[in-house]
Order: C-alpha cells, then sequence, then structure tokens
C-alpha cells in the first residue's frame, strides 16, 4: 500500500519541475528581449547624438558630447511602427557666436515628441526623422549678455524675479553707482529686448541735467541681444532670469532633427 502511494506522486513531481522548467526558460527569453531591446536603444541613442553634432557644427557653434535618451518600452514595437514616444536631448556648455561676441549657453535641453521615422530610414540612412513637437529651455550666462552690451563694469543678475543691472556711470565729473532692473521682451528673430526704465544712482545731484543723463545711460543699455541661433528650428518663446543666467524656452513643430533631411 505505502509503495502505490509513493508510486502516485511521481508524476506530480514530474510535472511540477516541467513547469519550472518552462518558467526558467521563459524568464530567459525575456531576459533576452529586455537586452536586445536596449542594445537596439543604445544604438539609436549614439545615432541620434551623432546627428544632434552635425547640426551644432553646421551652425557654427559646439558643445560637450550631446546625452541622449530615447524614452518609452519597449523600443523595438516603436522601431517597427515607426513612431518613438520621446526623445530627450542634451547639451551642455554651448559656444556660439553673434555678430562676433561670443555667446555662451551653460546648458540646453531639448525634449521632442511624436518622432516618426520609418524602418526604412532607419535601414537606409536616407530620409527625414521628424518630431512632431519640440520644446527647449537652454540658459544664457550673464556674463555672455554683459559682453554683448559692452559696458565696461557692468554686471547682471537675478534679483527677486528680476533682471537686475549694477554698472557705474559718469555723471557731471563724478563716478558713480547705477543700479536698477529690467523688462524682457521677446522679440523677433530671437532677440531679447531689455528695457532699463528706471535706474537709482546713490549721491546723484539733484538737477535736471543729472537726471537726464540717467535716464540716457539707461536707453543706451536697454537693447535687442540677438540669440545665436538654435538647433531644430526653435523659436524662442519665453526668457526668465535665474540665479544661474536667463533661461530661454523654445519650441517648434514638425522638426526634421536628423542633419540631413
Amino acid at each position: 500500500m505505502e509503495h502505490e502511494q509513493t508510486y502516485g506522486r511521481r508524476p506530480r513531481r514530474r510535472g511540477r519541475k516541467i513547469l519550472i522548467g518552462f518558467g526558467v526558460l521563459l524568464l530567459v527569453l525575456v531576459g533576452l528581449v529586455v537586452v536586445a531591446d536596449r542594445v537596439a536603444v543604445s544604438v539609436a541613442e549614439r545615432t541620434i547624438a551623432d546627428e544632434v553634432n552635425q547640426q551644432v557644427a553646421q551652425q557654427g557653434a559646439r558643445s560637450a558630447p550631446p546625452e541622449v535618451e530615447v524614452g518609452g518600452f519597449p523600443f523595438l514595437t516603436q522601431v517597427l511602427d515607426g513612431r518613438y514616444e520621446r526623445i530627450t536631448i542634451k547639451l551642455r556648455d554651448v559656444q556660439g557666436s553673434v555678430q562676433g561676441e561670443a555667446v555662451a549657453l551653460p546648458s540646453l535641453n531639448v525634449d521632442a515628441r511624436g518622432v516618426r521615422a520609418s524602418l526604412d530610414t532607419l535601414r537606409s540612412g536616407q530620409g527625414d526623422v521628424v518630431a512632431e513637437t519640440v520644446n527647449g529651455t537652454g540658459t544664457i550666462s550673464y556674463q555672455s549678455v554683459a559682453d554683448l552690451l559692452n559696458r565696461e563694469g557692468l554686471v547682471l543678475s537675478e534679483r527677486d524675479g528680476k533682471l537686475a543691472v549694477t554698472a557705474p556711470v559718469d555723471i557731471l565729473g563724478q563716478r558713480l553707482t547705477a543700479t536698477g532692473t529690467a523688462d524682457i521682451v521677446v522679440g523677433e528673430q530671437g532677440r531679447i529686448a531689455l528695457k532699463f526704465d528706471n535706474l537709482d544712482v546713490e549721491g546723484l545731484p539733484d538737477v535736471p541735467l543729472a537726471r537726464t543723463l540717467v535716464k540716457n545711460f539707461a536707453r543706451s543699455i536697454s537693447v535687442d541681444v540677438p540669440l545665436p541661433e538654435l538647433p531644430f528650428g526653435l523659436t524662442v518663446r519665453e526668457v526668465l532670469p535665474r540665479p544661474e543666467g536667463l533661461t530661454v524656452t523654445a519650441d517648434a513643430r514638425d522638426v526634421p532633427i536628423n542633419a540631413a533631411g
């Protein structure tokens, strides 16, 4: 009787071993698929980084190597569908020039959504890789803006959410210090308009001529500051002063993100 009971348990043990074996095999296969997916992502990110490098170089600028991240999982299904959820590009230490003056952007982050790229385009390298929307956020150092204003001793900074200025000014033979804030207006063709309306000057002589000279100085530093050409056809929408510099927000639609186009 005991022998029969022992014999009757063996099929169940064998069945459990088979199930465990299938489970292990399934986990291995899933792991291989995930590894293949991540390898494909890595290749795509390197390819996009190369394209971005070409765009930056074509615009006469330079930067640290782009950092690219392709979002969405699994990646391979996006490849087959020819549509990618999100591609994030980070550029650091961007160096451009405007009117012969160097302009530094410590950082430029680009977020591309709804990217379309057919499988044939990826295979051949021919054709367009197009993003439905591209949003960019960059930072321009205050020193770069001050250099463009070309005023000795002028210092720009952020104060209480406003663009603040401190600058030496000569008034009736006296070397005084002017302080104040500016309104920032986004102009056409990527220009930033700085409007300094009211400046305070400690020790200013209480005479009409002195006040007129201060107003003239304020007008002289109220200028349009052009931006270097941004990649991906980005158009500036907003500029805000931050402790680290002027933060520029830009966007574009239906943008080719491969240099060849």
